[in-house]
């Protein structure tokens, strides 16, 4: 691609280094933007950088937040007792958006993968353990998306809470097995939630 701007290339090179951004769509992007108005173009900058440098992680679920608790876990009428344990914070969006569940989350950070060299040592399960033994905790869910990767996670999540006093669930199977959570519509994902079941293996 013969690009005649070296300041274009490195806005296509930047761009194209997001996933699922082509160099052709990057460049596409670049264009657009060089032809936008200044203050537009420092808007936009501006608020990518206020992303990185502003939003936080809860230090409780690790759900993104603004502030150091989020205000899912700040939130009183929210049920104590359950703990919704999901791989990021989209399948976080993803179950709120159905509005049928009221208790807290877990954000793990990921499942474990030995392929991509995930460990649970590189996840955040230390903290799930340990809010898990909490008195206010009756009942943890596993809502990974039923996959290989997640399936693991949740049999060494299962491993590590099953002498606990803590009720142990999984969604409900009407989530298909290899689908990823977030693409799932949210009647089905609600239906799955609501009529999940004891985690057995």
């Amino acid at each position: 691609m013969n690009i005649p701007s070296k300041y274009l290339e490195r806005a296509v090179d930047q761009l194209s280094s997001l996933p699922g951004i082509g160099k052709r769509t990057a460049l596409r992007l670049a264009l657009y933007l060089l032809d936008k108005e200044t203050d537009e173009v420092v808007d936009f900058s501006s608020s990518i950088l206020e992303l990185k440098t502003n939003t936080n992680k809860c230090i409780s679920c690790g759900n993104i937040s603004d502030t150091e608790v989020c205000f899912i876990c700040s939130n009183s009428t929210r049920d104590k007792s359950m703990i919704c344990v999901v791989e990021d914070v989209r399948d976080v969006m993803a179950i709120e958006a159905t509005q049928s569940y009221t208790g807290l989350y877990h954000v793990l950070g990921g499942v474990i993968s030995p392929m991509d060299g995930v460990s649970p040592s590189d996840l955040n399960i230390d903290s799930l353990i340990q809010r898990s033994l909490s008195e206010t905790t009756s009942e943890v869910i596993f809502a990974l998306s039923p996959t290989m990767e997640g399936d693991t996670t949740n049999y060494y999540l299962y491993k590590k809470l099953k002498n606990s006093n803590v009720l142990l669930t999984t969604l409900s199977r009407g989530v298909a097995v290899g689908t990823e959570l977030q693409y799932i519509d949210g009647h089905t994902l609600g239906r799955s939630l609501a009529s999940r079941q004891e985690f057995t293996v």
